[in-house]
């Protein structure tokens, strides 16, 4: 008998790339699937702990479907993830409904591991930080059309506040004929936006090849019949280099789209940080990208209520975004995590002027979103389709202006037939604070 399976996969896109890699080697074992827990044999929660309120959810989704299991729905709960890398002791001794507890960096054990459980064995499978995590199998991608290529796994940068080095380890780069491999792969399978992905994607082969190589992969990654985009998450902004913008300017497959994490712009707090960067780096890079590349998306995040963080240093971070007019902002409030140093810091704020401060940030942030999405109006966008409104006669989709998840939509009105993956050309009509509506091009006569 082959057994159903059902993943649950919570956190980032690096955790759902191992969750693609995990559904990949158990498609090869014959396993089956479903996205019902109530209709599988076996459930794997692979699990996020980066802060507090992942946690939560993590350690809900186990509590929830352990009750499951006392209700004879399942056979067996596998525990994978950053939360079970951080807490195998605390999960095995307080969910005994727990079958098996898998860390973040062995992933590509867990058809050896299922195998255990089984056999009525309770695992505990945990690799060192150093290992480097493979699966070789074809990915079950969640999407058609867009998959992430996680192109390192774990961390150098030690932010004071983080504790994704102590959970994943080292920062590793995957060797680039591995990526190119795994790419081509994707592509066969229909894949047409590629994302990169890593806790850094930057410092990209610095591990391996002695340098940034991050330019290099990516004009491997172009060669690759199949992507229309190429788009880049996770850069951060001190290692962004002259080689990576002129890349990205004179690539046309690459979005002209950068995630660049800043979490702050006041000097003192982004030392307290560990970050290595400051404020006037900060305004010089965004000059030199707006420059280098006139129609780029800057995508940041920010850190309110940091441990030391005055009214006078909140109000420094407003009129910086005020300033910079990013694109697309989000905005966290300090979460304290045990084990890191930022925890023990003095000069704690209190929780709820962390989120009156947030609060401020986002308000801010919508005025600037409206207006740059008003900029859009009349301008021909492609847009690469992911699903119909058909209440409102309507397709949903994105432009290189958007990542998924993370950022707004584009609203397509046309008379022709849309299916998702497909890219279309869009002449913007309408601008809300996050969304863009628009004609087919060349559909409609004013």
């Amino acid at each position: 008998m082959k057994y159903k399976i059902c993943l649950i996969s919570l956190g980032c896109d690096k955790n759902l790339v191992d969750s693609e890699k995990m559904l990949g080697l158990l498609s090869e074992k014959g396993y089956g699937f479903t996205d019902a827990p109530e209709e599988a044999d076996i459930c794997i929660i692979n699990t996020c702990c980066f802060i507090n309120d992942a946690k939560e959810e993590s350690i809900q989704n186990i509590l929830d479907i352990a009750e499951l299991k006392k209700e004879g729905w399942l056979q067996a709960l596998v525990v994978t993830g950053c939360l079970a890398q951080r807490y195998a002791d605390e999960i095995r001794k307080e969910i005994p409904e727990v079958d098996a507890v898998i860390g973040a960096n062995a992933y590509d054990g867990i058809v050896t591991v299922l195998e255990q459980v089984l056999q009525e064995e309770k695992p505990v499978y945990l690799r060192e930080s150093g290992y480097l995590p493979g699966a070789k199998a074809k990915r079950c991608i969640s999407s058609g059309y867009t998959a992430y290529l996680k192109i390192a796994e774990g961390c150098a940068k030690c932010c004071t506040y983080c504790i994704i080095p102590k959970i994943r380890g080292p920062y590793r780069s995957y060797p680039m004929e591995d990526l190119i491999a795994e790419a081509r792969t994707l592509a066969a399978q229909g894949v047409k936006e590629l994302i990169l992905v890593a806790q850094e994607t930057t410092l990209y082969g610095t591990d391996l090849y002695g340098k940034k190589m991050l330019p290099a992969l990516l004009e491997a990654l172009s060669q690759i019949d199949g992507f229309v985009w190429i788009r880049l998450l996770y850069c951060y902004p001190e290692e962004i280099t002259d080689a990576l913008i002129e890349t990205i300017r004179d690539n046309k497959k690459i979005c002209h789209y950068l995630d660049i994490p800043m979490q702050h712009c006041n000097d003192g707090i982004l030392k307290r940080m560990g970050r290595k960067t400051d404020k006037a780096s900060l305004t010089a890079l965004v000059e030199k990208l707006r420059k280098e590349i006139p129609d780029i998306v800057l995508r940041t995040t920010f850190i309110t209520g940091f441990p030391g963080e005055s009214e006078a240093a909140f109000e420094e971070l407003a009129d910086f975004v005020d300033e910079m007019a990013f694109d697309r902002v989000g905005v966290f409030c300090y979460s304290p995590e045990e084990d890191t140093p930022a925890c023990t810091f003095p000069d704690q704020v209190p929780e709820a002027e962390k989120e009156r401060r947030r609060d401020v940030l986002m308000e801010l942030q919508q005025e600037i979103s409206l207006e740059k999405g008003q900029e859009q109006i009349g301008r021909t966008l492609s847009v690469v389709i992911e699903g119909e409104l058909p209440e409102e006669m309507v397709y949903v989709g994105r432009s290189y202006r958007d990542a998924p998840e993370v950022d707004g939509y584009v609203f397509v009105e046309t008379t022709e037939r849309l299916m998702s993956g497909d890219f279309a050309e869009v002449t913007i009509r309408d601008a809300s604070e996050y969304d863009l509506t628009g004609e087919i091009k060349n559909e409609f006569t004013e």
